[in-house]
């Protein structure tokens, strides 16, 4: 799945970006897209192309999970039908079905 289906397939799955987690002072635009940066959603999407199907990934990071990509991920993981597992700072997060194992509280 490429990245342009992978974004519309969120949308039909009522994904919408929250963009009070992108602290510049740009358009909406331009915060929707920075959003699209973040360096988990990177790693989900080289993760997605550069390895088997169904297979799950296991992604590391030194900053939290924001609340944006929180979200984008737990659907994420719905659409691509795999264990997505983050850990952030605080927490792993195991993202599987649509839903996270920390039930919505990091």
């Amino acid at each position: 799945m490429d990245d342009e289906k992978l974004r519309a397939a969120m949308k039909e799955q009522a994904y919408v970006p929250d963009t009070r987690y992108v602290l510049h002072d740009i358009d909406q635009e331009a915060k929707e897209q920075a959003l699209l940066y973040h360096s988990e959603r990177l790693a989900i999407a080289y993760g997605l192309i550069s390895t088997p199907a169904r297979t799950p990934l296991r992604i590391i990071k030194n900053l939290r999970v924001c609340g944006d990509c929180h979200n984008a991920i737990k659907i994420m993981s719905r659409i691509v039908g795999r264990e997505l597992i983050v850990r952030d700072n605080k927490r792993f997060h195991h993202f599987k079905d649509g839903k996270c194992s920390c039930n919505d509280y990091w």
